[in-house]
């Protein structure tokens, strides 16, 4: 059954915090909020943006430093501080002409539980909440912003024979 679901996704949808990110905020002086992404996660990133499949971020966050590494990896669809995780994925399956079953949905914390149970495949990182690791049908080795991303995009890419025929290059997963 999971990977007959895998077979069906066409999209991924991410939180940003503790799923692209490790959760940890360094504060400088200036209180510029900080954050680390993992490189590996960004080059299965964009190429899945280059493989066709849609990407989505859905954030209560609001960080521009966030929006413009995304937006170098060649996503477009991303949701900052949002309340309502839930009219916002709805907006996005609607805009891409997309079924809740061709989505996988990682989150790690309470905000993403209910858009979560909405998606068609609900994952999570290693170190995500109980709740959360309660409903997910995926939960990677990997923690937050330590290769879960690149973990479901590469495990998605490869059943659907969409990771090996590749050229790869260093530039992609480097800041744009």
């Amino acid at each position: 059954m999971f990977i007959e679901k895998i077979k069906q996704i066409k999209a991924f949808v991410f939180d940003v915090d503790g799923v692209l990110t490790d959760g940890i905020v360094h504060v400088t002086e200036a209180g510029e909020q900080l954050r680390q992404f993992n490189i590996k996660d960004g080059y299965a990133l964009q190429l899945a943006v280059k493989r066709g499949y849609k990407i989505a971020v859905i954030t209560g966050g609001r960080s521009e430093g966030v929006r413009l590494r995304l937006k170098g990896l060649g996503i477009t669809d991303i949701f900052m501080f949002v309340d309502s995780k839930v009219q916002v994925f709805n907006q996005f399956l609607a805009d891409k002409q997309l079924s809740a079953s061709q989505v996988l949905y990682m989150g790690d914390d309470i905000p993403d539980l209910e858009v979560m149970q909405l998606s068609g495949l609900p994952v999570c990182p290693a170190d995500a909440v109980e709740d959360i690791k309660t409903i997910s049908e995926y939960i990677s080795p990997k923690d937050g912003g330590k290769g879960c991303v690149r973990d479901v995009l590469e495990k998605v890419l490869k059943i659907q024979n969409q990771w090996d025929e590749i050229s790869p290059s260093a530039k992609d997963a480097a800041f744009q």
